[in-house]
């Protein structure tokens, strides 16, 4: 006769290896390399803001700095109202920012909508600034990139 119980308590503290996707769920892993992206996002976010209630305060006390007549915007407004309109984005991105670095997830949401929602503004304000519009809106690109892809990488429970 065998002593089966044993052989048993060897093979189930013996590990197998699992392939690589198996080893440890998403949540249990440390950040990766990627984590670069998310911080990249957060400062991105928070420059975003900044640059957005600087063009904010200049729409609404410099009436004379952006040289398009009201006509020439994709929405007819008074540009007191897009100089407020960019100032709330600016704050709520910086606000933003400084949540996706801490790690918060409800951040990398709204990280998202703002950034979306500033590439819309810079669309329609782009008449009166194109430059600068184009700039914005492609780091509102680069930001909505870096947190959907890598948005993980960064929770508050890795660290």
């Amino acid at each position: 006769m065998t002593d089966t119980s044993r052989a048993d308590a060897t093979s189930a503290t013996t590990s197998v290896p699992r392939p690589r996707h198996e080893q440890r769920p998403l949540e249990e892993r440390p950040p990766s390399g990627w984590a670069g992206w998310v911080v990249f996002a957060g400062v991105m976010l928070v420059m975003l803001g900044t640059f957005q209630v600087i063009q904010g305060l200049i729409a609404v006390f410099d009436d004379g700095f952006y040289l398009v007549t009201q006509s020439g915007l994709a929405v007819n407004v008074d540009y007191d109202v897009w100089g407020w309109t960019h100032m709330v984005i600016g704050v709520v991105g910086v606000a933003t920012g400084l949540g996706l670095l801490a790690g918060n997830t409800a951040a990398r949401v709204v990280g998202v909508c703002i950034a979306f929602l500033s590439a819309l503004v810079n669309l329609a304000f782009i008449a009166a600034y194109p430059v600068w519009s184009v700039l914005m809106i492609t780091i509102d690109v680069i930001v909505i990139y870096a947190i959907t892809v890598h948005g993980r990488e960064l929770r508050s429970d890795h660290r």
